[in-house]
């Protein structure tokens, strides 16, 4: 049965692309019209401004007032973003970024989202939160028609970070979130990160990196294809989707999105958090030249961090989060250290420290020189 919601999309484009408009069923949708109301009179209130990744919206580390109503906003945004040179796709994204921003709030807390999706995109989309408890994560109270909102709340119980993504249903599902639609949200304890010994810790700066597998299929001739629209793409795009081999893995949206004069930036002795996500594939952040000084691999803060990795293991459908102390200038590389996707497929980023090199930790005894085949190099081998 078609809906009012439904049939405002419009006759003609339901069946222009009939995939596309998903009337949601009975089975998707949450009813808490019976539900007990709950008393969040005697709460503050404070609105947040979200910021497009890698950076934050400011918040503190540690709580100084009692658990608030945190109101955040997001727009969906349906447009076509470059991937790389010659590779562009239609992206579904939060607030026109991929990843969505990342959302802080601390332990206890209420999140209070409005989510608009404006009239003049084409598809039904809402938002499942990992860090949430019913609903589908939110989103059977959250399925939002072009030119519809909707307003969640939940609240934060369980301190970490976690993957937000749109999930609308069925086949549509995977493709909106390879198509861009996945953010993250870090819930902190109310008294600060912890470290193994259950002494505070702190950062300097934090960064956010949201790790997208995209898809985008080939011409005849081998070049990218291009599309008008999401819809006229879908078909190809499934494609190339169901072989589970990404045309590109990239951090941020695009090759190169956190390299050059978009490199991240910190300064010799500043710790880093650098909160990673991935909605779909498994990933393996390492940071040449530089450790996991903390790491909450599974990305909860419940846990002990585990100490001096070199590489960590993200899983498909979570974030994580790695603390570091930058103890050199240079630059460091960010990667995904599935190699092949890192240099291959785009999944690098780079950190520019500045500061006063320390021979103490590493130094250049000799420069690269020619040296005598004939007399030296032989005691090097067994």
């Amino acid at each position: 049965m078609i809906t009012r919601r439904a049939a405002l999309m419009g006759a003609a484009m339901v069946a222009a692309s009939p995939y596309i408009i998903k009337t949601a069923t009975a089975e998707e949708l949450m009813d808490t019209s019976t539900a007990a109301p709950v008393d969040l009179t005697h709460m503050t209130r404070r609105k947040v401004k979200l910021v497009a990744p890698p950076f934050v919206h400011p918040h503190e580390q540690v709580a100084t007032v009692e658990p608030q109503i945190i109101e955040f906003e997001m727009k969906i945004i349906e447009k076509e973003m470059q991937v790389d040179d010659d590779a562009w796709i239609q992206a579904m994204t939060f607030n026109g970024s991929v990843p969505g921003p990342l959302m802080v709030v601390h332990e206890g807390d209420y999140v209070e989202l409005t989510l608009f999706n404006p009239p003049e995109n084409m598809m039904q989309h809402n938002i499942d939160f990992h860090a949430a408890t019913g609903a589908l994560g939110g989103g059977s109270l959250t399925l939002v028609n072009p030119g519809e909102k909707a307003v969640l709340r939940f609240k934060a119980t369980r301190p970490g970070v976690f993957v937000y993504h749109c999930a609308p249903g069925g086949p549509m599902i995977p493709w909106h979130v390879v198509s861009g639609m996945s953010g993250a949200i870090m819930v902190l304890p109310r008294d600060g990160l912890k470290d193994h010994l259950g002494r505070p810790v702190s950062y300097d700066r934090v960064y956010y990196i949201g790790e997208s597998d995209f898809y985008i299929p080939r011409g005849e001739d081998g070049a990218f294809l291009r599309f008008a629209d999401a819809g006229e793409g879908y078909s190809d795009m499934l494609a190339v989707m169901n072989g589970l081999i990404p045309s590109h893995v990239v951090f941020n949206g695009r090759v190169g999105a956190l390299t050059g004069d978009k490199a991240l930036t910190a300064d010799q002795g500043e710790t880093v958090l650098f909160i990673h996500s991935q909605a779909n594939r498994d990933s393996r952040p390492h940071l040449i030249g530089g450790h996991g000084d903390l790491v909450w691999e599974s990305g909860k803060f419940n846990n002990l961090p585990e100490r001096d990795l070199e590489t960590w293991f993200i899983r498909g459908g979570s974030a994580g989060a790695a603390l570091y102390t930058f103890l050199q200038p240079g630059v460091y590389a960010y990667v995904n250290h599935n190699l092949i996707e890192a240099v291959n497929l785009g999944a690098t980023a780079h950190v520019i420290v500045g500061g006063d090199w320390n021979n103490d930790l590493m130094e250049q005894v000799v420069a690269p020189v020619e040296y005598n085949v004939l007399h030296e190099g032989r005691t090097a081998l067994p």
